[in-house]
């Protein structure tokens, strides 16, 4: 049996199923109401009718809540365990789960002593009167938060995190690759697990039409029906005067799979992949694997370590790449499969809100972003690809009757509109003549105004006929094709 001799050939001719999918999110919730010190300070006197504004009146309300949940463990029967340092938290879980038999409920509570961002009240003096009167601020404390690990019927094993101190913020954690699994088996899809991922499937395509309705809606729902079951440190009144908790994405992890049909596939692909990519985390490398400009000069660089990190952790190498708070990962998962993973940990990187309506434009962004680095990575390795890709631009194409120039390589006005495809690739809207005329002038030492459009009319003709970009029906917008983008890599 041969084996496949680089890693173009393991991802052309030994993937036997792949599949992308949202893996772990990590949600911030939060009371907008309660989150800068004049909103805190109306909670108390406008809202809860006090004759002044302090944090001490939020012990109540504190020593309530942490009764009411270890009433709930009591009652329900759910053991509670203090965790210690350098426990891993997961593993805890994940031995009371395999204990649970339930198809649904709180299996064990946590607590751990964390610092979180919270207020306090400080004595502030009237420079006129000399009266002292008291003032909330901004501060820190490391106080008790309450992780409740529960099973759900439809999203599988998650937690949900309280503080026990006001303003009482939550954390919600669960993940994708869960409730594809439980939404698979309620449609009668067989299928194979990979640890929390899936090693085959009966319909993929169906498998990937489940992955992709996993939606902002849902995750809120999931968020509501268990908030309504736990103790809950705002009373009904509380929640109708508007101090409701929101969801904002913390952290998402989005990843492709791609499962093998043998482990030594697997092991050539990073052997290839660690020799040929520890540049990858150059400025260069990571603006067109991310989509995005990257400036190492000026008075603004970008603030990013730009890196690239091989670890081998018990034998299983794996590579990581970082843009800003954000990173690419990507490893042998269990012997069997290729996992390329974006861990976006700060939505602004990418000119994206935190709140949980921004989740399908975060997933066009990680999921842009695995794809990138495995075009990038194929024909990086492939030279009889990348050769074919080469000659089919850079030489003059005739389109039925009509001839087109060729994008010359090393011209510097054909370098810039390939450069200006990875600008344009996450736009949505895609972009106009006027557009490409402004970015394309200062890349050439003009300004936009010494361009004319007829000249950018030309350069969206060539690049149009050469497949590169295509026109948005019934308007006057392009956008860059999928061989475009592995174009402009190449």
């Amino acid at each position: 049996m041969s084996l496949p001799l680089c890693a173009a050939d393991v991802l052309g001719e030994h993937v036997v199923f792949e599949l992308d999918c949202i893996d772990r999110m990590y949600c911030n919730a939060y009371v907008r109401k309660l989150t800068y010190p004049g909103g805190v300070a109306s909670f108390f006197t406008h809202h809860r009718g006090a004759t002044f504004a302090s944090t001490a009146l939020a012990d109540p309300i504190s020593k309530r809540f942490v009764a009411a949940i270890q009433d709930y463990a009591v009652d329900h029967k759910v053991p509670v365990v203090r965790f210690v340092k350098g426990q891993r938290k997961d593993d805890v879980a994940h031995e009371h789960l395999a204990r649970f038999g339930d198809r649904e409920g709180v299996y064990m509570i946590g607590v751990a002593q964390e610092k979180i961002g919270t207020f306090r009240t400080e004595k502030r003096r009237n420079p006129e009167t000399g009266v002292r009167y008291p003032w909330i601020v901004r501060a820190s404390a490391v106080v008790n938060q309450y992780y409740c690990y529960a099973q759900d019927v439809d999203f599988g094993p998650f937690f949900v995190k309280f503080s026990s101190y006001f303003p009482y913020g939550a954390k919600l954690c669960f993940n994708g690759h869960h409730w594809a699994q439980r939404q698979a088996q309620a449609a009668g899809i067989a299928f194979g697990e990979l640890d929390n991922g899936f090693v085959d499937c009966a319909d993929p395509a169906a498998l990937q039409r489940i992955c992709d309705r996993l939606s902002p809606a849902k995750i809120d729902a999931l968020f509501r029906k268990w908030l309504a079951r736990l103790p809950h440190p705002f009373t009904p009144a509380d929640r109708r005067a508007g101090y409701r908790y929101e969801l904002s994405v913390l952290q998402a992890e989005f990843s492709r799979t791609q499962v093998l049909d043998r482990p030594q596939s697997g092991r050539i692909f990073f052997e290839h992949l660690i020799r040929e990519n520890l540049d990858l985390g150059r400025p260069d490398q990571v603006s067109l694997i991310f989509g995005r400009r990257v400036r190492t000069r000026g008075r603004r660089p970008t603030p990013s370590r730009f890196r690239t990190r091989v670890l081998t952790a018990d034998v299983s190498p794996s590579i990581h790449v970082d843009y800003k708070h954000s990173k690419i990962k990507q490893y042998h998962k269990l012997g069997r499969a290729i996992r390329t993973e974006t861990t976006i940990n700060d939505t602004r990187d990418f000119a994206i809100g935190k709140r949980l309506k921004n989740l399908p434009a975060l997933r066009q962004v990680g999921f842009a972003a695995n794809r990138r680095l495995l075009a990038t990575q194929r024909l990086g390795h492939d030279p009889i690809a990348a050769a074919r890709v080469f000659t089919s631009v850079t030489e003059p194409a005739t389109i039925g009757d009509t001839r087109v120039a060729g994008l010359r390589f090393g011209d510097p006005r054909a370098m810039a509109l390939l450069s200006l495809l990875a600008v344009f690739r996450l736009s949505v809207r895609g972009f106009t003549n006027r557009e490409l005329r402004q970015h394309l002038a200062p890349l050439l030492g003009l300004t936009p105004g010494a361009m004319t459009a007829g000249q950018v009319t030309y350069d969206l003709r060539r690049l149009r006929l050469h497949g590169l970009i295509a026109r948005i029906p019934h308007t006057n917008r392009y956008l860059p094709t999928q061989d475009g983008l592995r174009t402009a890599l190449v």
